[in-house]
């Protein structure tokens, strides 16, 4: 990649330009023409660095989502993982070390009833139990972190405005987790497949962003391919009653790139506080983790480290199915 690829993907992790011609408008920040711009995207999509030019949608709003992990035998981790990929909702999955519970995914549907009979089927098609942890709280949802320069603070999580959801949107944001099409005037084709006007698709959009209900519009790398190889899953145990404080903290750490609150399972789970941490090594990782133990509101909190070791599955999620 050059730097022209690099400031494509860093400057436009969010913000996608919401006009007729959005890679003409990205064209003319970047100082460069449309079908430049169009054919880096598409030789950067089939690379496998580039996920999609659309939208990251908020979980549970439109549809259903849970963070679920299996206790899997090592013997069996190909085929176990072969099955829960097959399942059409689960968009991310990885092998995570430092725990007993060491496959961990994302399973989305459109709705809550949707998204239990998709455990139960990964249930049913395994023989193992499904750990299901569904969103409490969010103190930092977006993953579009820099890529280049030094390492900030993402702003802290503002809630959703549920009111502006309307019934056709759930088909827009379905095709916006799969992906514009990258020619001169993608929101056209959109509105073609929807059987709604370009302008109304991009009213749409804005107004989905701005309420929040989509996390962010833009280009969604894979950072794995981008050398953002060490990803730490760092779960904290602490009461009820510190965990607003101490994720509102935590979010703050420069290098945390995610932060939320997790439901508890008597029993199976009690680590209720969740951080990401992408790095390009582990020690960078481990950087960002110190500062995030000096913190007081996590000073003495027991805590594990579940570094991923490799990635099975990362896509869009699922809000609508096909009819």
């Amino acid at each position: 990649m050059d730097d022209l690829d690099l400031r494509l993907l860093d400057g436009f992790q969010r913000d996608l330009p919401l006009e007729t011609r959005p890679f003409a408008a990205m064209a003319h920040r970047l100082g460069t023409s449309q079908a430049e711009v169009i054919a880096r995207l598409t030789r950067l999509r089939d690379e496998g660095i580039v996920s999609r030019i659309g939208a990251t949608c908020r979980p549970n709003t439109a549809g259903a989502s849970t963070l679920a992990a299996l206790r899997v035998p090592h013997r069996r981790m190909e085929e176990v993982a072969a099955l829960v990929g097959a399942e059409p909702g689960v968009n991310h999955a990885y092998l995570r070390e430092g725990s007993e519970w060491n496959l961990w995914f994302v399973a989305t549907a459109p709705d809550a009833a949707a998204l239990a009979e998709s455990l139960a089927r990964i249930e049913a098609a395994t023989g193992l139990a499904v750990l299901s942890l569904p969103l409490v709280r969010a103190f930092n949802i977006d993953l579009g972190f820099p890529l280049i320069g030094p390492r900030r603070a993402m702003a802290l999580d503002r809630p959703a405005d549920l009111d502006a959801l309307r019934p056709r949107d759930r088909a827009l944001m379905q095709a916006l987790s799969t992906g514009l099409a990258l020619i001169p005037r993608p929101f056209v084709a959109l509105g073609q497949a929807l059987h709604r006007s370009e302008a109304e698709v991009i009213s749409r959009i804005r107004a989905l962003a701005e309420a929040r209900i989509l996390t962010r519009v833009g280009v969604i790398v894979k950072h794995r391919a981008l050398g953002w190889c060490e990803n730490a899953m760092v779960v904290w145990r602490l009461p009820e009653a510190a965990v607003e404080t101490a994720g509102t903290a935590l979010a703050g750490v420069p290098g945390v790139t995610l932060c939320y609150q997790r439901r508890c399972v008597p029993g199976l789970w009690n680590w209720p506080l969740f951080c990401m941490i992408h790095a390009r090594s582990r020690a960078e990782a481990m950087a960002v983790l110190a500062e995030a133990r000096a913190l007081p509101e996590l000073a003495r909190v027991p805590h594990r480290i579940l570094f991923s070791t490799r990635c099975f599955r990362q896509r869009g999620a699922t809000i609508e199915v096909a009819a």
